[in-house]
């Protein structure tokens, strides 16, 4: 364990982050005059940063070391400046550099984007990460190309009158060791599944009516893993989509089908006869040892025989999810992975390196076992844009977790005209987006760039049981623009 002790309760979500990406392999406490007195004498003997906060000088001790930056009290620019100090401290203290500098933000693009938006130059946006933000060269190219293909694509996008709807649909085979979603086994809710989508019926009733005279551009139905609905419940749920929201103006409709093990030929049809363009299949990995790792219960075999099913029901546009830094893989793992996906030849790829959430089993697993099982490496995120490069890919959105295998990042990669509009419309905030079902939350942008939220319940019986305290949560939600 390490434990950062602070003067002041100040930023302590972005000293936490920084010094967590330079030592990856420990657990960091950070506390302050505020946390309480039996907490300090727990960390007793971890080791300690200490970070003195002044007021014309700041200062970090580690060990023998001390280090200090002078500033003109807390300006605008402070936070900035500070974390640029504590960077750069860090890096003389273990001689290495990070990728993404020291950014903590999940959305790294929203900067380029705000000074695309603001006129600067290519030049200048590249200044400013540098220099603010000690980017890579490699990371701040990449920032600034998915920004102006991101400016681009949502060129038709209707901020002001418009917004995206979401539909959750919590339910999965079996919960995947990394996961932190709102997920829960089929088998479990089995017959409480109509239940389930009587409510979500009921929220879409009142979203329809409230939002009617909006444009709806882009609709995605996620989970957990919506084809785990039986195809007759499929058909229903879509059929009163369609019959409630006007899909004339939709740019993109997109249903995750995601685990081979819940796709059928029935089920995919039903898809394609409501004219949903967008579908993942999703193996995360290529080898069947680490699917029986993770908890997936299907094979590369299955993978492949769903993906090819799609295929021949007539979906043109086919997204795959692949995780890098999964348990006990290298990089002849990943290389395998990487010449299946190549031979398959989806119309997207979506990279993830993967994060340790508190609320997953892996984060109880990586107690359990060798931490060092978890490896990510420039090579393997450098095997995945050479993949994607060769499959005529480009980087169209991105985004960063917390507690991720290498500090790394991850990237939605598409062919031309298969871009996933809403994923970047969810990275960028710029649209109301309304969710429905157990665990989803609804944004709205206001006038003023502000945004708000209101979730709904997690778990599955309380969502049923409180359907109109959530439909009540969205009235004054909504009541707000």
């Amino acid at each position: 364990m390490l434990v950062v002790d602070c003067n002041k309760k100040q930023f302590e979500y972005d000293i936490h982050s920084i010094v967590k990406a330079f030592f990856p392999e420990e657990s960091v406490k950070v506390i302050s005059p505020e946390t309480a007195e039996q907490k300090k004498q727990e960390f007793d003997l971890a080791p300690v940063i200490t970070i003195k906060f002044g007021p014309l000088i700041d200062e970090i001790s580690f060990e023998e070391k001390k280090f200090f930056w002078e500033h003109t009290e807390h300006t605008e620019q402070y936070k900035n400046g500070f974390k640029g100090f504590l960077y750069q401290t860090l890096c003389e203290l273990t001689t290495k550099k990070l990728p993404w500098g020291n950014l903590t933000g999940i959305r790294p693009t929203k900067i380029a984007m705000g000074m695309l938006e603001a006129g600067k130059t290519e030049a200048e946006i590249s200044e400013y990460l540098r220099e603010t933000h000690f980017l890579s060269e490699e990371k701040i190219d990449l920032c600034i190309e998915i920004a102006q293909r991101e400016k681009t694509l949502l060129e038709s996008i209707h901020y002001r009158d418009g917004y995206s709807l979401y539909i959750g649909i919590p339910f999965c085979p079996t919960t995947c060791l990394y996961c932190s979603f709102t997920s829960y086994p089929i088998c479990t809710y089995r017959n409480r599944v109509d239940e389930y989508l009587d409510c979500v019926i009921k929220e879409m009733e009142f979203v329809a009516q409230a939002y009617k005279g909006k444009i709806l551009d882009t609709v995605y139905i996620g989970g957990g893993t919506p084809t785990t609905l039986e195809a007759p419940q499929l058909e229903r749920l879509l059929s009163k989509l369609k019959e409630l929201f006007d899909f004339s103006s939709v740019l993109e409709f997109t249903v995750e089908a995601g685990r081979a093990d819940s796709i059928t030929r029935e089920k995919l049809e039903v898809l394609k006869r409501h004219n949903v363009e967008r579908i993942s299949v999703n193996p995360q990995t290529m080898k069947d040892e680490t699917l029986k790792i993770i908890g997936r219960q299907h094979t590369v075999d299955q993978v492949v025989e769903a993906f090819l099913l799609a295929r021949e029901v007539g979906f043109s546009n086919i997204n795959m999810d692949l995780i890098l830094g999964l348990p006990g893989e290298t990089k002849e793992d990943v290389a395998h992975t990487m010449e299946a996906i190549k031979q398959l030849d989806p119309d997207s790829i979506t990279v993830h390196s993967l994060a340790i959430k508190r609320a997953s089993k892996l984060s109880q697993w990586v107690l359990d076992h060798d931490i060092e099982l978890l490896h990510n490496t420039d090579e393997t995120m450098e095997l995945a844009s050479n993949l994607a490069k060769t499959q005529n890919m480009q980087p169209y959105y991105l985004y960063r977790q917390k507690n991720m295998a290498g500090n790394f990042e991850n990237v939605g990669y598409a062919k031309e005209g298969k871009f996933g509009v809403y994923n970047i419309l969810i990275m960028e905030e710029v649209q109301s987006i309304v969710a429905l079902g157990a665990g989803s939350i609804s944004k709205v942008v206001l006038e003023d760039g502000r945004i708000e939220r209101a979730d709904n319940i997690k778990d599955v019986s309380l969502y049923i049981e409180k359907i109109d305290e959530m439909i009540e949560r969205k009235k004054n939600l909504f009541s707000l623009q």
